[in-house]
């Protein structure tokens, strides 16, 4: 019988790799996203692997639609063996001009909306005796850059809340483990190369290198499908033993 997994955000970038990923070992997959034609890209990957899948088009910020999309689920395939909470956003400023309405936003989205579904699909995991939380944090769970207040308290909240659940799950077969990423290679990050170019006249090597990868040792972004196999091995029963930690995959960031 197939597993189900919840991801949200998985209608692009590193959540579309993740629900490729688990695709392709045969999971029930329920997406979630924004984007405008986020139905058809889960429809795409249902049809290439063939599975079962769900979408969802529930709003983070909004506590019910997240219940109400952890209801669907259960309804549909009545628990859930995965979860990775991956849906986030990020705002950049200095601390004085900080949007109050963009804190707001990222605090929910990138925090309180993993306590939600987490909250909601706990008790299924519980009976099951079997779950994986998968939380994606980001270097900057673990250290922080300047003006990015909400994005670095956010991350740090995500690796916290991951450590009280792995205790609280410990004796339900249950693991909560966090990734933290460095800078990933996705359409953003191409549109945001092409806005530094032009604020700094700089090319885009430049950009790339002085800029964005500047902390990273590696002085490469990081693929998408290297997040995506570490969730896989979280899921896995080769898994089972981890549980409250936080892996970098970082590029060397936070080795310094």
């Amino acid at each position: 019988m197939a597993k189900t997994i919840i991801i949200t955000g998985s209608t692009s970038g590193i959540g579309l790799a993740m629900a490729r990923a688990f695709a392709k070992e045969g999971y029930n997959i329920a997406f979630n996203g924004l984007e405008p034609n986020g139905a058809e890209i889960a429809q795409q990957v249902a049809d290439e692997f063939k599975i079962d899948h769900l979408f969802v088009p529930a709003n983070m910020m909004v506590p019910q639609q997240i219940r109400d999309f952890a209801a669907q689920v259960i309804t549909k395939w009545g628990s859930v063996d995965v979860l990775i909470n991956n849906a986030g956003i990020q705002f950049v400023s200095p601390l004085e001009n900080f949007p109050e309405d963009k804190w707001d936003a990222i605090i929910a989205i990138n925090l309180t909306a993993a306590f939600h579904l987490t909250k909601a699909v706990w008790p299924t995991m519980k009976e099951k005796k079997f779950g994986r939380v998968i939380n994606i944090s980001s270097a900057h769970g673990l250290v922080a850059s300047e003006f990015k207040s909400a994005y670095v308290a956010a991350k740090h909240g995500i690796i916290g809340f991951t450590k009280t659940i792995a205790l609280e799950g410990a004796t339900f077969g249950i693991t909560a483990n966090s990734i933290c990423p460095g800078y990933v290679h996705t359409p953003i990050i191409d549109m945001q190369i092409g806005d530094q170019m032009k604020a700094h006249n700089m090319t885009k090597e430049e950009v790339v290198n002085t800029v964005m990868l500047a902390k990273q040792a590696i002085k490469q972004f990081i693929p998408v499908e290297a997040i995506a196999q570490m969730a896989l091995y979280l899921a896995s029963d080769a898994a089972a033993q981890m549980t409250g930690i936080a892996i970098p995959i970082d590029g060397g960031w936070t080795a310094e």
